[in-house]
């Protein structure tokens, strides 16, 4: 039972914490990566796709130098003969607000780069988001993903 407990805390803490802040292959902001040669950039364009590029790592990093704090507030209670969840879940939500705070500011900045993209350049980004959508849910697909309505 108390190893199911420190599981379900951990898992819990890992799902809220870290993983909304970090960027993943399937992220509309990964496949524009893909293509970025025929975006054809202008010269603008391009210092602005290096500088966001370059804040979506750090925020990365952060996020992931974030989540440690609240492992190592986890480890710090679980040593304890009485560990306090609620210390931990405190601490979580604050990480778990400051990796929001850094999704928004990237975010906003590959917003504020696609509203330079001419409409030629929207279309590869709109062709190439599209098949990397398809791509994942023929992936989802295969993967046998339970069908909606199931009673499983």
């Amino acid at each position: 039972m108390k190893r199911n407990l420190l599981g379900a805390v951990f898992s819990i803490s890992l799902a809220a914490v870290a993983m909304p802040a970090l960027a993943h292959p399937g992220t509309p902001l990964a496949m524009l990566q893909k293509v970025q040669s025929q975006l054809n950039l202008n010269t603008s364009q391009q210092q602005q796709w290096d500088a966001v590029v370059a804040q979506s790592k750090a925020a990365r990093a952060a996020a992931r130098q974030n989540f440690s704090q609240v492992e190592a507030a986890l480890q710090t209670e679980l040593a304890k003969s009485e560990p306090d969840f609620a210390a931990v879940a405190a601490i979580g939500d604050g990480v778990r607000q400051q990796n929001e705070q850094l999704r928004k500011q990237t975010r906003d900045s590959w917003l504020a780069l696609y509203a330079t993209f001419t409409p030629e350049q929207k279309a590869v980004a709109r062709d190439a988001i599209k098949a990397g959508l398809d791509r994942m849910a023929a992936r989802r697909a295969t993967h046998g993903a339970p069908a909606s309505g199931s009673t499983e």
